[in-house]
């Protein structure tokens, strides 16, 4: 089962920050989201995550359930994301940090060290800051929502810009 190739589907949505990419498995559940222009990224992180030889990524479209809730969370319903499906590999600190990440509420955002704190990991802060680096399923899994200790926009894979642009349009003064 380990070496089992996976056959997933690639989407490419239209947003206002630009082409989504949207990779979901046959369970219609969420594996990857990133931007189009970061596709070299996405790949290498699926490989990363699952092996440089058991992703087939094939064009297709994404499951209902996945692309209503993105294009109801663009349309303002900011808690529409939080029914999606998602599904990754990773270590098990990394899927605790991605968890967690989930339970911030939209028009809300984190530090890295109150992350950290709430994960029961008071000393891993760089170690969180890691893991959401790592994180393949942006804006379901909401990295975007955590921010230095001083309340600056700190790294965001997608850009500090579209950081900034996800958070105002969550309800954030940023």
């Amino acid at each position: 089962m380990l070496n089992q190739a996976l056959r997933w589907q690639l989407d490419r949505v239209t947003t206002p920050l630009g082409v989504m990419l949207l990779v979901t498995d046959a369970q219609n559940s969420l594996r990857a989201l990133d931007w189009a222009d970061s596709e070299a990224r996405m790949l290498d992180r699926l490989r990363l995550l699952y092996g440089s030889d058991r992703v087939t990524l094939t064009s297709g479209t994404a499951p209902q359930p996945v692309r209503n809730g993105l294009e109801a969370y663009w349309a303002g319903d900011l808690n529409a994301v939080s029914a999606i499906s998602v599904e990754t590999a990773g270590t098990e600190f990394q899927r605790k940090a991605w968890a967690w990440l989930r339970s911030i509420p939209a028009g809300e955002t984190r530090s890295y060290r109150e992350q950290a704190r709430g994960m029961g990991r008071v000393s891993a802060v760089r170690a969180v800051g890691r893991a959401n680096g790592a994180n393949p399923i942006g804006i379901v899994i909401p990295c975007h929502r955590v921010i230095g200790a001083d309340g600056a926009l700190t790294g965001y894979a997608g850009g500090i810009e579209r950081k900034r642009w996800l958070l105002r349009h969550e309800g954030g003064d940023f």
